[in-house]
Order: C-alpha cells, then structure tokens, then sequence
C-alpha cells in the first residue's frame, strides 16, 4: 500500500510502472524461500523456548538473523535497481518522501518512549 502511493506521488511512467513491477516481482520471488525459512525458524524457536533449550535458542537466534539480513539485502537491491529508473526529479521526492516516513516514525518511537 505505502509503496503503491510513493509510485503515486512520484507520477512514474507507464514503462516504468512496468519496470518497478518486474523488479519487486523478481525480489519477492527471490525472498520467498527464505521467508520459508524464517517461518520455520520462528516455529523451531517457539518450541525451543518451551523446552528451555538455550542452546537451541541461540543458534536459532543466529540463524534468524541471518535470513533476515538476506531478506534485508534483497529488498536493498530491489530498491536501489527502482531507484536507478527514476529521473533526477523524481529521486529528489523520493528522498523528500523517504525523508518524511524517517520523522515519523522517529516521532512515534518518542511518543512510545516518552
């Protein structure tokens, strides 16, 4: 949803409409295995903490973050390849939007700690 009004506000082409579907197509493609992973992980480490296998929660805990940091470069790489498709004008009020969701949710996390 989010993504879809950035695309909005950054009135995009239609080719590169078609080119920002491919991409987070492709990226979606490419996380879903490992997104498999993770819902396995977090199942095993429920049952670990259950068991009170310490051992096991931590080398899940490793693992966890592990495919989320190839979950997190994927989404990078799909970004920066939408980036590359965008005119100077448009990168400019990608940054000024990316900018404004960055305070908001510094706003909210004060808000939550205050």
């Amino acid at each position: 949803m989010l993504r879809r009004r950035i695309m909005q506000a950054l009135n995009l082409t239609d080719a590169q409409k078609q080119q920002a579907r491919a991409i987070f197509q492709g990226a979606k493609a490419n996380a879903q295995p490992i997104r498999q992973q993770l819902q396995q992980n977090r199942e095993a480490f429920a049952a670990a903490v259950k068991a009170n296998d310490t051992a096991q929660i931590q080398a899940l805990a490793v693992q966890r973050g592990t495919l989320m940091g190839q979950v997190a470069a994927i989404r990078g790489q799909s970004m920066a390849k939408f980036y590359s498709t965008l005119t100077p004008d448009q990168r400019t009020k990608a940054d000024q939007i990316r900018e404004r969701i960055q305070q908001r949710i510094q706003q909210r996390r004060q808000a939550a700690n205050g």
